[in-house]
């Protein structure tokens, strides 16, 4: 049974947490794609705060 994240985390506890998430199609979400070479590195500052 899933549990509500407001029950989960406790920034009392712990302040920091390790997020992952998946992106579709092996899209890339940070960094630099090289296949394409289209860099993604803006989004960090989307995910990071």
């Amino acid at each position: 049974m899933t549990v509500v994240r407001k029950r989960q985390v406790s920034l009392l506890d712990t302040q920091y947490y390790h997020c992952i998430s998946s992106c579709v199609c092996s899209a890339f979400l940070c960094g630099e794609d090289n296949h394409t070479g289209k860099n993604f590195e803006h989004r960090r500052a989307c995910v990071e705060y």
